[in-house]
């Protein structure tokens, strides 16, 4: 499999950035800094897009303008821009069923309640591979999109910091050697336990 599009999910505008649901745009902000790619909005695609080589590969970065809830409108535009299969799609997003900094890969299933998901289903099918942030559960009693658009605290966002360089090695891993390898290797790894910010005054 040769990977051709990553996306990263999440919601446009100020007021969403540093929320849970937007780690996957901190994700693929962080991969086009690294690899000097520069964002370009690209009306057809209702997304921002930035070209890079990544891993000996040619790879276009894609965040939806769409909003979560349609990110399959623009991830779908995107692959039928550059007729690329389904399965050459990777997508980054959060997923509240993980522990905060945990990192999954996987293939096909439903949409575990994410409507972002909801929407690359629609608008793709199954197939892409599925590149999950842990974001952690929701410890407070009240609705899910309260928790999911509220943002990082500090501590949660150094434990994301924290964790980026192992995040774009995994997609590195997954560009160079596959999905399979990838997911033998990611999903069985346990980061170490961040420290807390009082452990270091």
């Amino acid at each position: 499999m040769a990977v051709t599009v990553i996306a990263g999910l999440g919601n446009p505008g100020t007021e969403y950035r540093g929320t849970r649901h937007n780690v996957g745009f901190q994700v693929v902000d962080c991969l086009a800094e690294k690899c000097g790619g520069e964002w370009k909005m690209q009306k057809k695609l209702q997304a921002q897009t930035a070209k890079i080589n990544f891993a000996g590969d040619s790879i276009l970065l894609v965040k939806p303008e769409t909003f979560m809830n349609n990110s399959g409108v623009a991830v779908g535009a995107a692959m039928r821009y550059l007729k690329a299969p389904v399965d050459s799609v990777v997508v980054i997003y959060d997923e509240i069923n993980l522990d905060l900094g945990r990192c999954k890969v996987s293939v096909k299933g439903s949409n575990g309640g994410h409507n972002g998901v909801a929407s690359l289903l629609q608008h793709l099918g199954n197939g892409f591979v599925r590149y999950r942030i842990g974001i952690g559960g929701n410890p407070h009693k009240g609705q899910l999109t309260n928790w999911v658009l509220g943002k990082f605290t500090s501590e949660e966002n150094n434990v994301i910091q924290s964790r980026i360089p192992d995040y774009l090695n995994g997609l590195k891993m997954l560009v160079e050697q596959g999905t399979t390898v990838a997911m033998n290797r990611i999903n069985t790894r346990i980061p170490p336990t961040p420290k807390n910010e009082s452990d270091s005054n």
